[in-house]
């Protein structure tokens, strides 16, 4: 495999390129490291590419919460085996398969090579890493437990992925069956409807009630459905900015733990995402404050965000933890009392790990039976609403053929 590489030489410091045939970047490394060369740049000469190649493969490519955990976990078992930072992230962004996050960790080696630190580095691609692994990172290096901390970011991050894909994914299949019965109305209304009408309308005969409220809906649907669509994608666009707003986030984040099929899901996935978040932080030894102003940030709720921030405040100035959120509604008194005896018992880690692992139970409990639930629902729902639609027109046509 050809390497091209930007190197200095030791003994004049003179900068030089090339290319070098290796069967791995190590070997390549090594072998221009025995040359006398100091290497400040090295990758596999076909990466290059074309520029619009590589521009529309990053345009496509994205670093999701899977390849951050795989990374993680990487990271961990390195620094346990007594790597070197800088070779860590050297041989991870040639291995990884990601081109997005290879450049990033490429990135992250230069950065150390040049003297800055992990976290430092991390820090520079906020939209790959966040500012809570940035932190957590950070602890680490001061902790000099840098291998147990990137485990402690791969084990919660998977929890993470594991919990928000199967809630996620619950909601797939009725949202499917929703689009399909509201496709199927619309193509009765627009296209079989409209062509019964005209024989209804010949017979002269009069139409029960519900058969005129079927042929209105019809006939808006063809006479505006097109000015109908419009004024849904003007609204969408509306709703979709408004939602990129302080005050849209807000609503949207109340909505979302008031609706009542959902509420008792998205309340038990927010708090089981704040206990298991703090209590990975207050192990790895991040302050109280720092960890509530951090799980704040990461809840992606803004109502729960604005809580952990008061709750911030509030303990800055001298409340506890369990006082500070006592204060809210939306954090039940289970979990207050339980933090509080976590404070007055000096295991508060502890406690949110099990508090952490109860919601996240509860999380697993509500997605099955909401699937449980919504699925008859939205089957015995979409046929209704077929039958509703066929027998107001069928029966007239019915009575129209036995009056002959």
């Amino acid at each position: 495999m050809l390497f091209n590489y930007k190197a200095l030489d030791n003994k004049t410091g003179q900068e030089s390129t090339g290319g070098i045939d290796a069967v791995t970047v190590d070997v390549a490394i090594s072998s221009l490291q025995n040359r006398g060369l100091t290497i400040s740049e090295i990758h596999p000469a076909e990466e290059k590419g074309s520029l619009l190649a590589m521009g529309s493969m990053k345009f496509f490519e994205r670093v999701n919460n899977r390849d951050i955990v795989i990374l993680s976990r990487q990271i961990a078992t390195l620094f346990g085996a007594q790597i070197s930072a800088l070779r860590v992230f050297k041989l991870l962004s040639a291995e990884v398969e990601n081109h997005v996050l290879s450049e990033a960790l490429s990135d992250v080696a230069n950065d150390i090579q040049g003297g800055s630190t992990i976290s430092r580095a991390l820090g520079k691609h906020p939209k790959i890493f966040s500012e809570f692994y940035v932190n957590m990172v950070k602890s680490g290096e001061e902790s000099g437990k840098l291998d147990q901390t990137f485990l402690y970011l791969a084990e919660y991050l998977d929890r993470s992925y594991e919990i928000s894909s199967k809630a996620r994914n619950a909601l797939i299949y009725p949202a499917f069956v929703v689009v399909t019965f509201i496709v199927v109305m619309i193509l009765m209304l627009t296209m079989v409807i409209p062509k019964v009408s005209a024989i209804l309308k010949e017979s002269g005969q009069a139409l029960p009630i519900y058969t005129q409220i079927v042929l209105g809906i019809s006939n808006f649907f063809v006479d505006y459905g097109f000015l109908l669509l419009i004024l849904l994608a003007i609204g969408g666009i509306f709703l979709w900015r408004y939602g990129r707003t302080p005050a849209g986030k807000l609503a949207f984040a109340s909505v979302k733990i008031s609706i009542p099929a959902l509420k008792n899901l998205y309340i038990k996935l927010y708090l089981s995402r704040i206990a298991d978040n703090m209590n990975t932080m207050l192990t790895s030894g991040i302050s109280m404050i720092r960890a509530l102003e951090l799980t704040g940030a990461v809840v992606d709720n803004e109502v729960y965000r604005q809580i952990l921030n008061e709750a911030s405040v509030a303990v800055k100035g001298g409340s506890s933890v369990s006082d500070a959120l006592s204060k809210h509604e939306e954090i039940p008194g289970i979990m207050v009392a339980m933090i509080k005896i976590g404070e007055e018992t000096g295991e508060l880690g502890s406690i949110l790990k099990t508090l952490a692992t109860f919601y996240i139970r509860e999380v697993n409990n509500a997605v099955d039976t909401l699937v449980g639930l919504i699925e008859p629902t939205m089957v015995v729902a979409l046929g209704l609403g077929v039958g509703v639609l066929l027998s107001s027109v069928l029966i007239p046509i019915y009575n129209i053929s036995s009056s002959f």
